[in-house]
């Protein structure tokens, strides 16, 4: 199933890596987002579920006969297999039945309800998530600085080419979509914007099987996209809806629609971070609030590469929301885990890394290179703070910057890295 015009991934090798142990794989992310396309590279034969041709003969057959699809050259890739839900205890059974690995590859855009699905699949299905592309993975980063080997303590200083504010604005907006690599001009939006519009006529629906009051969705999707990168409370989340002339809505129907954003991989918050448990400092709880991708943001927002460009407030929080993405695909790549950091005395770190040996490096995001010194100043002092309340402290502090044509280490010893020059 291989294709010479394919564009390698990152977590092609952990799906090499999990084929090897695990008798079927489930890669499971956003629409769009290039998992059937990665999929196939990784798989002998096919079946496409959701398929259109013949009235959907292919779904039908998957409902009467679900052992028949499995038949085929392995790894047998099974492409939307929530649009049929009994496909996964059939590719748990066959899997015990041949008793080997790398069998199936299933993709998946939504989590269905645990209804109809008898066995979690544990030790028999892993779980791998993918997301939109990286900078690195669309060309747009050089990845002359590798994450992990920075990590491993391997770094030597390097200059990049400059990139320009429009630039910067161009790749939030356009987004990680595979489909839009090649789109420019005043059309690079337009993916995003009917991922939206895909969302609330089709996609709700077809998960819930429920009609859901789409006005709604489409406002939480708002707030969300307003809200994007902060620590928003359901409550805040709340008024904006409300704060629509006409509309009410309560907390469980939020809590509702934010589990089936969820469900649909639309959501990918930031879990906080705690440095050690003997640390006397108290960490508040709060998820960072994401969207998959920060194009999705600007769809909802109306906004333009220019019009970001004019609004450099918004413009920050939607850069970090790009790096963020990025960082956790590299992150995820070498066994570490991305969160954020914020304590009740409202010290704040944009991202932190931990890795598998429970290590952790403090990253702070910035658009422009005139807000380095004070990041730098900002990650030293929280840094201090922690090791003082015997918490673990940093190994590594980073300053991942926008408008920087250079890698390099301070004199404080705060690394500095453009995001156009990383790789996992």
């Amino acid at each position: 199933m291989k294709n010479l015009a394919y564009k390698p991934r990152i977590i092609d090798q952990q799906i090499n890596d999990y084929l090897t142990v695990m008798g079927a794989v489930v890669i499971e992310g956003p629409k769009w987002c290039g998992k059937t396309w990665t999929s196939s590279q990784h798989s002998n034969s096919e079946f496409m579920v959701g398929s259109a041709d013949g009235n959907f003969q292919n779904k039908r057959l998957a409902e009467m006969s679900p052992e028949t699809v499995l038949l085929g050259e392995t790894p047998r890739m099974l492409d939307e297999w929530q649009e049929v839900p009994l496909l996964w205890d059939a590719v748990r059974a066959e899997v015990d039945r041949r008793n080997a690995k790398g069998q199936f590859i299933l993709t998946g855009s939504a989590t269905p309800n645990r209804k109809g699905i008898l066995h979690s699949g544990a030790g028999r299905i892993g779980r791998i998530r993918m997301r939109p592309m990286t900078l690195f993975e669309s060309g747009e980063s050089s990845g002359s600085i590798s994450l992990s080997a920075l990590c491993k303590g391997e770094f030597s200083p390097k200059m990049n080419g400059e990139v320009s504010l429009m630039d910067l604005a161009a790749m939030v907006v356009r987004g990680g979509w595979p489909g839009n690599l090649n789109i420019s001009g005043k059309n690079v939006g337009i993916i995003a914007q009917e991922y939206i519009k895909a969302l609330l006529e089709n996609d709700i629906y077809r998960l819930e099987e429920t009609k859901r009051d789409a006005h709604k969705m489409y406002l939480l999707l708002k707030s969300l996209a307003r809200n994007e990168s902060t620590t928003a409370t359901v409550q805040v989340l709340k008024r904006d809806i409300n704060g629509v002339d006409g509309e009410t809505v309560n907390d469980e129907s939020i809590a509702i629609y934010l589990d089936v954003l969820r469900r649909l991989f639309l959501i990918d918050n930031q879990l906080p971070f705690a440095p050690a448990t003997r640390s006397s400092i108290r960490i508040k709880q709060a998820e960072k609030r994401h969207l998959a991708d920060p194009s999705l943001a600007c769809a909802l927002l109306n906004l333009s590469p220019k019009g970001l460009v004019n609004d450099l407030e918004t413009f920050g929080f939607l850069f970090e929301a790009l790096c963020v993405r990025d960082l956790r695909v590299y992150a995820n790549a070498f066994g570490a885990e991305l969160y954020h950091y914020q304590d009740y005395k409202n010290h704040e770190i944009d991202a932190v890394i931990e890795l598998p040996d429970k290590r952790w490096c403090g990253i702070e995001i910035k658009l422009g290179a005139n807000q380095i010194d004070a990041a730098a100043e900002n990650l030293l002092k929280i840094n201090a703070a922690i090791r003082d309340a015997n918490g673990q402290p940093a190994s590594y502090l980073m300053v991942v910057c926008g408008l920087s044509n250079a890698a390099y280490q301070r004199p404080d010893g705060v690394y500095v890295l453009p995001i156009t020059m990383l790789k996992a």
